[in-house]
C-alpha cells in the first residue's frame, strides 16, 4: 500500500508538463528565428541583352519579370 507521502501532487506533475512544453516549444520558436533570418545569397542577373529575334525561346520583359517574383 502506497503512503500518503509517496504520492505526487497533481500540481506539481502539471507544472512539470507546462515546464516541458514551454521549453519545447521555446526552443522550436528559437530554431525558427534563425532560420528565417538567414536568407540564401542569390547572384544578381546580369542585364538581359536583346535576343536575336527567331523562333524558339525568346527572353522578354514579362519574363524577366516571372523569373524575379520567382526568387525567395
Amino acid at each position: 500500500m502506497m503512503k500518503p507521502e509517496d504520492r505526487q501532487k497533481p500540481e506539481a506533475n502539471l507544472r512539470r508538463r507546462n515546464f516541458l512544453l514551454t521549453a519545447s516549444l521555446g526552443g522550436a520558436g528559437a530554431v525558427a528565428a534563425v532560420v528565417a533570418t538567414r536568407s540564401p545569397i542569390t547572384p544578381e542577373m546580369p542585364a538581359a541583352a536583346p535576343e536575336v529575334k527567331g523562333s524558339g525561346y525568346q527572353t522578354s520583359d514579362h519574363v524577366l519579370h516571372y523569373y524575379r517574383t520567382t526568387r525567395t
